[in-house]
């Protein structure tokens, strides 16, 4: 039964964790989203944003030809528990979104979703990646920091649901 299928329990999360950082195989893929993701991509969105998409939007993003909606599917179980979001616009990439399911979080998810963006943008010679983020989500501000994202700005009263700043980060590649 799909219902039972997208069931998330602590031992399974905890069992596909990655385990070795490359260059082993890791047990998990990046993949191009799917709709049968569709359901976990919106769970996960509903878990961890405070205005969060629809199916509809996440529609509607897979069929932009700039836009790159892709999980991270661990290969124990095959259902998505991370996905990122991110536009390919001239020589740069906007990174909107990267999320893991809640019980997924603290496993190294969100850092191979953004090596993984990264290195897509290394490998086709963009030239800048940049993103908003919260001003109080300090641990996603520290994960991106890691990468070498520095602080560029800030847009005052960028979020609509509390009228948060938005933090202006980017990471200028070739340096």
């Amino acid at each position: 039964m799909e219902e039972d299928r997208l069931r998330f329990t602590r031992d399974s999360l905890i069992d596909c964790a990655p385990k070795v950082a490359p260059p082993f195989q890791p047990d998990f893929v990046i993949a191009p989203c799917l709709s049968a993701d569709l359901p976990a991509v919106v769970e996960i969105e509903r878990l961890s944003f405070p205005t969060p998409w629809d199916r509809l939007a996440f529609e509607e993003e897979m069929r932009r030809p700039f836009a790159r909606l892709e999980v991270l599917r661990p290969k124990a179980t095959g259902i998505a528990v991370a996905f990122c979001d991110y536009w390919l616009v001239a020589d740069e990439v906007q990174i909107l979104n990267i999320a893991a399911h809640p019980e997924a979080r603290r496993k190294g998810f969100a850092a191979r979703l953004l090596a993984h963006i990264v290195e897509q943008a290394r490998l086709a010679s963009f030239r800048l990646l940049s993103l908003e983020v919260r001003l109080s989500n300090t641990p996603a501000q520290a994960l991106y920091r890691k990468f070498g994202f520095r602080d560029v700005g800030l847009r005052p009263r960028y979020y609509a649901d509390n009228q948060e700043d938005a933090v202006l980060m980017d990471l200028v590649l070739g340096e």
